[in-house]
């Protein structure tokens, strides 16, 4: 009997040793990271940059599982414009009016969900802006220690109203599109 009992408490611990991971987390460069956004109107388009105040990978061997960032809503700015024009709009930017930086100077990203191999990944998460919350799902490519993301955002799903048709009708070319990108650039 205890050479029975023996012999299961090797094997399950054997079975135990077999399905444990070596998980990896990579901290964000913040420094060596770039974030750019476009953000589109019907009279044209405006880009800019925010920073990314800090962020993570983990990886299971090689592969990606998880991924969290922190972005810095006080840094937004524009970079298509100069002077009293630039000073303007980052500052409306940075206003009530869109993401009200001073009630909520940060937004963040949790994944839930990581498909895809060998550098290519589907991720899945939640993105907080002005404290909501909703899904939203884009493609990551990673290669040695770097990490690329082009996102498409709906701001009216984060209650960035301002000029947006989605809460005023009769806007007409004043109106500022709801969905703008980010293009991402992490180094870890």
């Amino acid at each position: 009997m205890r050479t029975i009992k023996n012999t299961l408490v090797i094997a399950l611990a054997l079975t135990l040793v077999s399905f444990t991971t070596s998980l990896i987390n990579k901290e964000v460069k913040v420094k060596d990271s770039k974030i750019t956004w476009t953000g589109y109107k019907v009279t044209g388009k405006h880009d800019g940059t925010i920073a990314l105040k800090e962020g993570s990978l983990t990886f299971d061997a090689k592969k990606l599982v998880n991924a969290n960032f922190t972005i810095d809503m006080t840094s937004i700015s524009t970079t298509d414009l100069e002077g009293g024009m630039k000073g303007k709009l980052d500052g409306h930017l940075k206003s009530a009016d869109f993401f009200d930086v001073a009630t909520y100077p940060t937004a963040t990203f949790t994944s839930t969900s990581i498909t895809g191999d060998n550098g290519n990944y589907s991720v899945t998460g939640n993105l907080t802006i002005k404290d909501k919350t909703n899904p939203i799902t884009f493609n990551m490519a990673i290669e040695d220690n770097n990490a690329n993301a082009k996102l498409k955002i709906d701001r009216s799903k984060f209650n960035v109203k301002h000029g947006s048709p989605s809460f005023y009708k009769d806007l007409k070319d004043k109106a500022i599109y709801d969905e703008f990108d980010l293009n991402v650039n992490l180094s870890f």
